[in-house]
């Protein structure tokens, strides 16, 4: 064993900063792209947005076309190139050969606060002044403006900005209009803090007086006459501590001459698991009624609400998709367009490029590279919605179907199609269907909806996964409400329509799409 030098030569591919960029990029949903891009303008003088092409913009005009390549300025400094509908030029071809050879997989890398135990005083002055605050707040804050009208481009769909409360907010605001004392006062504001979103009490009322300290001296008593007053209030339904109460407060609140009212009381008091069962056998012998009135019973049950607080739920309210691509039959030919309203304005600040024009000696090296870094971010965003474009028209190609017809007329398809076709890597697909959203006349899709697994027929063909679920879904809702389908009966319909599949792939099928089981979904 000795040491010694030994000349080899070997071939690996190495990923350039800016190719690094552009994975990342492409993988990144529309509201995380605008993050990343913000979080860049902060540290690169270079880079900003083009505010006078954001003003002039309007969702659904036609891209311009682009050699791929950025347009220089009188000033020679490069401006942002609008995507094109195809990837040109020696470096998007390169951009992609590199996706080709190589998959590069990525992956992403709280503190829960102590629960502070509330300690009021009678009267708790501190607690009520501050609802009043927030109450007056609400108040006399920002409302609709009825003269106000909206814009006049139709085809611009925007969110309405609505004023929305809290559940708790709303019980305090009716409150505040009753005449209580500051001892009750206190008592149901405790009262509605234990109450969750649903509107129901998490906590019993045996534990909520004994957290209380001793010296206030409440009992429980007390707290049920503060639960009633909360009971009482808008929505019927609030304060409950079960669903069986839930349902009980709100039969009360209805007048007396409803139709079967003491039935569907005692029916939601006693014999509620029955109901949810669909024992209806039972519930004919235990409550003494034919079918007809038992029917009326559980219509009026069923038109109650198991969560009365969901209403004034604020999560997800402002929850919304951005769609990258739209859809259009244009002359009878479906034809994919990027989404102008998520697409980047960006250019070269202008001053900044000036100066790094006049001086190019040493001192401005540090200009010279936010400059380098600044084009590479305007290219690789051309590049990223130009591939979402060429994989969106060919997903468009495939499943014309499915626009067509809808989602019985799904045609199996994979990964692997639609890179074979755009001599693209299958990680590059996966990365541009993951959280792109493409707007087609019968709605918002991710672009992984269009991909499924396929499953043989009897004429040797195949089906979608997609396309099955769906003829279960027709098959269920054309079902006789007296005699549902079993999963069995659902394979042998399928079976005659030459679609041969198992009885417990129907049943995954029926849980993803949150359809009951045959003995659940019978009725009266």
């Amino acid at each position: 064993m000795k040491q010694g030098l030994q000349l080899r030569f070997s071939q690996s591919l190495s990923l350039t900063p800016q190719l690094q960029q552009a994975i990342r990029l492409l993988q990144l949903s529309t509201l995380e792209l605008n993050q990343e891009i913000d979080a860049l303008m902060q540290t690169n003088p270079l880079l900003e947005r083009d505010e006078a092409n954001e003003d002039d913009f309007h969702p659904g005009d036609a891209i311009p076309p682009s050699n791929g390549e950025a347009s220089t300025s009188p000033e020679g400094v490069p401006e942002i190139a609008q995507p094109s509908d195809v990837a040109t030029g020696s470096e998007a071809d390169s951009f992609n050969n590199d996706f080709t050879e190589q998959s590069i997989e990525t992956s992403q890398q709280t503190e829960v606060p102590e629960t502070e135990v509330l300690e009021f005083e009678v009267g708790a002055p501190d607690y009520q002044s501050e609802f009043d605050d927030e109450f007056d707040e609400f108040s006399n804050g920002s409302r609709w403006d009825e003269n106000s009208t909206p814009s006049d481009d139709d085809s611009d769909f925007k969110q309405q900005e609505t004023l929305q409360i809290s559940l708790s907010v709303h019980l305090l605001s009716q409150l505040k209009l009753m005449p209580l004392s500051e001892r009750d006062q206190s008592l149901t504001m405790l009262l509605v803090d234990s109450i969750n979103e649903d509107g129901y009490l998490e906590e019993s009322l045996e534990d909520i007086a004994e957290q209380m300290p001793l010296e206030l001296e409440i009992d429980e008593i007390e707290l049920q006459t503060a639960l009633r007053l909360i009971q009482n209030l808008d929505p019927p339904g609030v304060g409950a501590r079960n669903l069986s109460e839930c349902l009980l407060l709100q039969l009360e609140t209805m007048p007396q001459s409803t139709p079967h009212l003491a039935l569907a009381i005692k029916t939601a008091k006693q014999h509620l698991p029955a109901l949810g069962a669909r024992d209806f056998s039972k519930l004919r012998k235990e409550l003494s009624c034919d079918e007809a009135t038992l029917k009326q019973i559980q219509q009026l049950i069923v038109s109650l609400n198991p969560r009365p607080g969901s209403s004034f739920s604020l999560i997800g309210s402002e929850h919304y998709i951005q769609h990258e691509v739209i859809v259009k039959k244009i002359k009878g030919i479906w034809i994919a367009s990027l989404n102008d309203g998520v697409i980047p304005k960006l250019k070269i600040n202008q001053l900044y490029a000036g100066i790094l024009k006049r001086n190019r000696d040493s001192s401005s090296q540090y200009l010279q590279s936010q400059m380098q870094e600044a084009k590479w971010m305007i290219k690789n965003i051309q590049q990223r919605f130009s591939t979402i474009l060429r994989v969106s028209q060919a997903i468009v190609d495939r499943q014309r179907n499915f626009l067509e017809y809808g989602e019985v007329a799904m045609r199996p398809l994979v990964l692997r199609e639609i890179a074979d076709e755009l001599e693209l890597h299958e990680s590059t697909i996966s990365r541009v269907t993951t959280n792109k959203y493409m707007l087609t006349p019968r709605g918002i899709f991710e672009l992984k909806y269009f991909f499924g697994s396929s499953v043989s027929t009897d004429s040797g063909g195949t089906c979608s996964a997609t396309a099955i679920r769906a003829l279960i879904k027709q098959l269920v809702e054309q079902e006789n409400p007296k005699k549902p389908y079993s999963d069995n009966q659902i394979t042998e319909l399928l079976a005659k329509q030459g679609i041969v599949v198992a009885r417990r792939t129907i049943a995954k099928y029926r849980e993803t799409l949150n359809i009951a089981p045959a003995s659940l979904r019978k009725t009266l």
